[in-house]
């Protein structure tokens, strides 16, 4: 199967591209291309706006005996949205715009009359300062003085920037050793609590202790509970050196409480008690 886009076409080794017959077209032929409004305007002949952006397929010619330096102007014509009239305009090099021909003219634009109006008066005190020295001279005085007033508000604006930059980095400065201040003051705070906690957990340690028979009875005795329930075993905090070795639990108990441990681990296995036999209990009798 072929391409769909070829890029590479087969020229044979005889090929002459001087034979290829040339078209000839008239010398000022017209040319259809797409295009969109370069200025707003109105239809001299319905009156229709046509906005600024709007495309059409527009006919392009080269205007005869008209350059600018040797720059070619272009006429394109167009046709009216409502009346298709036909609408002509052409290219403006010297103002690198676009100026109405022929059926439509095109709307006002202030900044462009402004434009003119400054190109009109330089031109007209150009002419009046070459009759006249003295107002050239009265002209050079004004342009001198509005200069000067121009450079000292510049420096006016200068120093007060630079005045507002001193002083907003001198406080982003006392800003940032105040952090930093802070900073270094939370971390010394943090690193004495965690020193502190550690010699805590090295000199303090709890251990648990079980309960004694007869202590638990006495003290159920005392109080008037039964002496069945169940007391819970106790915590003991025990406080020792940090280089010191922790001692053995056997080791921290009172006499009394030692001999009653060894006598439960050296007497007999408490004995263990005989099933019952259920299916008597439940009445059940099997027949064999």
């Amino acid at each position: 199967m072929s391409e769909r886009k070829v890029l590479n076409k087969y020229f044979p080794p005889d090929f002459d591209p001087s034979l290829i017959p040339r078209r000839r077209g008239p010398k000022n032929s017209q040319q259809v291309v797409r295009l969109m409004a370069p200025f707003s305007m109105r239809c001299n002949t319905c009156g229709e706006y046509i906005y600024k952006g709007k495309k059409f397929n527009a006919r392009k010619e080269t205007v005869d005996g008209e350059d600018y330096y040797g720059i070619k102007i272009f006429r394109f014509y167009i046709k009216c949205t409502l009346c298709s009239a036909e609408i002509t305009f052409k290219t403006d090099p010297k103002n690198t715009d676009y100026s109405a021909e022929h059926g439509a003219s095109r709307n006002f634009e202030p900044w462009r009359e402004e434009k003119v109006v400054e190109e009109e008066d330089r031109l007209a005190r150009l002419e009046e300062e070459e009759n006249n020295p003295m107002k050239a001279l009265e002209n050079r005085t004004v342009d001198a003085k509005r200069e000067m007033d121009i450079l000292d508000a510049l420096q006016d604006i200068r120093a007060r920037n630079a005045r507002n930059e001193r002083v907003g980095q001198a406080s982003d400065l006392v800003s940032r050793i105040t952090a930093e201040e802070e900073t270094e003051e939370e971390t010394e705070r943090r690193l004495a609590e965690e020193e502190d906690e550690r010699l805590v957990r090295e000199v303090f340690s709890k251990v648990s202790m079980p309960t004694l028979p007869g202590g638990s009875s006495a003290a159920a005795d005392s109080s008037g509970d039964s002496p069945t329930e169940a007391t819970p075993p106790q915590l003991v905090t025990i406080k020792r050196k940090a280089d010191d070795v922790e001692p053995d639990l056997r080791s921290l108990l009172p006499e009394s409480t030692r001999v009653v441990r060894d006598a439960k681990s050296l007497g007999p296995p408490p004995a263990k008690k005989p099933k019952s036999n259920l299916k008597n209990k439940l009445g059940i009798k099997i027949k064999k």
